[in-house]
């Protein structure tokens, strides 16, 4: 069991003061079971100023837990932190065995089954996941017939890690997968939706996982991205391609969807302001029994 805190702070600058904002955040860590882990929240608090009015919560339809909140009176800045401590429970890993993904498939697009029609959605391009046919060769080499499931997403997984390089700074979140396919580099939300492609052009079922990754140094951290992958009699299972694993122990979830665009963490809109200027720090803690801070561990890959 493994006991972490989170400070995620957002704070927008704006050339002149904005009126009016309305903002949604996805920044509440969730509750749920994997078949590598256990997540519990244990506590959240949010913290915005200036004041915030209308404020309220609700969840979206994946289950994701919501905040909505307005500010009403003129402000040059906006800042908000959100402090989270989770609970972690690591389970065994599960051998790369079992199914084969052309039986999943199969089992996925049965009609008659209707416990797994929700997961249609996650088989479909999605706005940030174009299913283009250009993708499916590269994918085709890690699923060869009747390879496991499990076998041939982790298989995936290395490739895209090796053949594609993390380079900060040369996307965006709205770079075309088909650059990132091209280029091949990238940052986690890339490596995700070209992941995502790649499973869903093979009739499978994956999902956009958005959440943190433990880290070296304090403050360094950003959100991380991921993606998980159905496996029936199982569940959903996660694989991180930024940084070849899949997680276990370091990983905390916020949420999920199709992609980016619906766990995005902080999105809204404002009146006035001129440009604006957003930074973003984020604080990943391991906690003793007690709950002291420990040491930090060394870096962990790619946030």
């Amino acid at each position: 069991m493994i006991h972490y805190r989170i400070t995620h702070t957002t704070a927008y600058q704006y050339e002149d003061p904005a009126s009016l904002s309305f903002n949604e955040a996805r920044l509440l860590p969730r509750t749920f079971e994997t078949p590598l882990f256990s997540q519990k929240r244990l506590t959240h608090e949010v913290v915005v100023s200036p004041f915030w009015r209308d404020a309220r919560e609700r969840q979206d339809c994946y289950g994701n837990d919501v905040l909505y909140f307005t500010m009403r009176q003129a402000h040059s800045e906006m800042k908000i932190t959100v402090t989270s401590e989770v609970e972690l429970t690591p389970k065994p890993l599960p051998m790369l065995s079992g199914a084969n993904w052309e039986a999943v498939r199969a089992t996925l697009l049965d009609s008659q089954n209707v416990t797994l029609l929700p997961l249609r959605e996650f088989m479909l391009d999605s706005p940030l996941v174009p299913l283009l046919p250009e993708i499916r060769p590269y994918a085709a080499m890690s699923f060869g017939r009747k390879r496991p499931l499990l076998e041939a997403t982790h298989d995936l997984m290395q490739r895209i890690y090796t053949d594609f390089t993390y380079q900060p700074g040369t996307t965006t979140i709205t770079t075309p997968l088909r650059q990132v396919l091209a280029e091949k580099s990238g940052v986690c939300q890339d490596y995700a939706h070209f992941m995502l492609a790649c499973l869903r052009l093979h009739g499978l079922a994956a999902r956009y996982v958005s959440g943190y990754i433990e880290t070296e140094l304090e403050g360094s951290a950003a959100s991380h991205a991921w993606v998980s992958v159905f496996v029936p009699d199982l569940g959903w299972v996660d694989f991180d391609p930024t940084n070849n694993l899949m997680p276990h122990d370091q990983h905390i979830t916020l949420g999920w969807g199709r992609d980016f665009s619906d766990v995005t963490p902080l999105k809204g809109i404002f009146y006035g302001g001129g440009e604006s200027e957003l930074a973003v720090a984020v604080d990943v803690v391991r906690l003793t029994a007690d709950g002291a801070e420990e040491p930090k561990a060394s870096a962990n890959g790619h946030g």
